[in-house]
C-alpha cells in the first residue's frame, strides 16, 4: 500500500464534502453536510467490508473493526465530522505545494501568499510537500487529516496481516460548537477500554490536558427616551455592556496569556437602544481557578444590576467541557500506550496543555479518559492552515502502532 497516496486520496475525497458546523441551529448535526460526510464514510467502510455500522439520526457513526486477537485492550479511534465556521468560504479547494523557503502562492487571482515571514513555523518544513487551501477557507485538516487516518487505518486492516482486538471508530458532529457530537455519543455502543482523539497541531504533539470551559451571556434591558427627555430616564444598555466588558480586562485576555494562563474572551457583542447582550468564554485550566472566574462574573453581574437599577440584567453561566487529566486518575493505560509508539517511532513527544478542547474533552467527562494525538497540521481556523505531508503519515503511523501493539 502507498499510504502516503492514500491518505492524500481520502483527504482530498472528504474534505470535497462541505461539513462546517453552525452555532444558531440547535438540532444534531446542526447541518446536513455532516450527515452527507457520515453516509459516504460509511459506505465507504462498508465497501472495504465493514458491516458493523452504525449511522445514527444524530449524524453520528459508529464502526466495529473485528479484531482477530483476544484478551488484548479495545482501541477506539474518534474524529469530528465539521469543519469551522470563522466566516471563509465554506468550500475546500486544498493543493499540495512543494516548499523549498521561498514564499507561496496559495492563489493567484487574489494574491493570496504564505512566507516564513507571516508563518515562522514554516522554516521546519522546507523541502517538503505541504497541503494547503487556496487562501479564501481553512483547509480543513481539522479534523478530515483525522478521518483520512482513520479510514486508511481501516483499509490497511484489511490488505496487512496484524494481530489486533477489536477496535471501534467514532465519527462524531458538531466538535467546532461545544463538542455536541461527543457529549451525546452513546458509551454503550462504543464500548472501548483505550479511547484516543485525533486532532490538533504538530508533529509529535500529545495533549492530556486542556481547559475548562464554560459561556456566559449577560443580557441587559435598558429604557429608550428621546434625548431631549432622556434625563433621569433613559438607560443605555451599550454603557452597561460597555462597563461589564471593561471589568474584564485585568483578568486576562486571550491575545495577552499563554501555557496554563486562563482568559476571559468577549466573543460577540450585540446592542441597540432597547438592549444588549455580552457573551464571553470562560477558560482556566485549574477547576478552582474555574470556578472563581465563573464566580467573579456573578459578582459583576449582581454589582451591575445595583448600578444600575433600573435596568433588568441577567447572567447565564453553561459549563461546556472540562479538563480531560481531571478524568485520568491513576489508569495512564492509555496515555503510556502513545508514548510507547511515538517513542517505538522515534518520534518525539510534545507534551502540551492544550489552550482548547477536543472530543476527548467530553469523552473524559463521561468516564473514558481520552487523550489525543496529532494530525500534523498547523494554523487551524485560519486561511493558513496547513498540513506538511510527512508529519500527515506519521499521525497515521502512531495509529496503526497502537493497533499492532495492542
Amino acid at each position: 500500500m502507498n499510504i502516503e497516496q492514500i491518505l492524500v486520496d481520502n483527504f482530498f475525497r472528504y474534505i470535497a464534502v462541505s461539513s462546517q458546523s453552525d452555532a444558531k441551529v440547535t438540532t444534531l448535526p446542526s447541518t446536513e453536510g455532516q450527515r452527507e460526510l457520515a453516509a459516504l464514510l460509511e459506505q465507504d467502510l462498508q465497501n472495504l467490508g465493514y458491516g458493523e455500522t452504525q449511522l445514527r439520526d444524530s449524524g453520528i457513526l459508529i464502526v466495529r473493526l473485528p479484531g482477530n486477537k483476544t484478551g488484548v485492550k479495545t482501541l477506539g479511534f474518534v474524529a469530528h465530522l465539521d469543519t469551522v465556521d470563522v466566516g471563509l468560504s465554506p468550500d475546500i479547494k486544498p493543493q499540495m505545494l512543494h516548499y523549498k523557503g521561498s514564499p507561496l502562492c496559495l492563489n493567484e487571482a487574489l494574491n493570496i501568499t504564505i512566507s516564513e515571514e507571516i508563518r515562522p513555523e514554516l522554516a521546519r518544513y522546507r523541502g517538503q510537500d505541504i497541503l494547503f487551501s487556496d487562501g479564501t477557507s481553512v483547509l480543513g485538516a481539522d479534523n478530515k487529516a483525522a478521518i483520512s487516518v482513520m479510514m486508511t487505518l481501516a483499509k490497511a486492516l484489511k490488505t496487512t496481516p496484524v494481530s489486533h482486538g477489536d477496535i471501534y471508530f467514532a465519527f462524531v458532529p458538531d466538535e467546532e460548537i461545544g463538542l455536541r457530537g461527543a457529549k451525546a455519543l452513546p458509551l454503550e455502543l462504543f464500548p472501548v477500554d483505550h479511547c484516543y482523539t485525533i486532532d490538533c497541531c504538530e508533529r509529535g504533539e500529545v495533549i492530556y490536558e486542556t481547559f475548562n470551559a464554560g459561556s456566559a451571556l449577560l443580557t441587559i434591558e435598558g429604557i429608550t427616551a428621546h434625548p431631549m427627555s432622556a434625563k433621569n430616564v433613559l438607560v443605555n444598555p451599550n454603557l452597561i455592556a460597555a462597563d461589564f466588558i471593561g471589568m474584564l480586562n485585568d483578568r486576562g485576555k486571550p491575545e495577552q496569556t499563554a501555557g496554563r494562563e486562563g482568559y476571559f474572551w468577549v466573543t460577540d457583542l450585540n446592542g441597540n437602544q432597547n438592549s444588549a447582550s455580552v457573551s464571553v468564554a470562560i477558560r482556566d485550566f485549574d477547576q478552582d481557578s474555574y470556578e472563581a472566574r465563573k464566580h467573579y462574573l456573578e459578582l459583576l453581574a449582581t454589582f451591575l444590576k445595583a448600578k444600575h437599577p433600573k435596568a433588568v440584567v441577567e447572567l447565564d453561566i453553561t459549563d461546556v467541557y472540562s479538563n480531560i487529566a481531571q478524568a485520568m486518575g491513576e489508569d495512564t493505560g492509555a496515555l503510556d500506550r502513545l508514548y510507547k509508539a511515538l517513542e517505538d517511532l522515534e518520534i518525539p513527544a510534545k507534551t502540551i496543555p492544550m489552550r482548547g478542547g477536543t472530543d476527548g474533552s467530553a469523552l473524559s467527562a463521561q468516564g473514558l479518559f481520552t487523550p489525543n494525538f496529532f494530525t500534523g497540521a498547523h494554523n487551524f481556523h485560519s486561511a493558513f492552515e496547513f498540513l506538511p505531508l510527512p508529519s500527515f503519515v506519521d499521525s497515521y503511523r502512531v495509529a496503526w502502532r497502537l493497533v499492532e501493539t495492542a
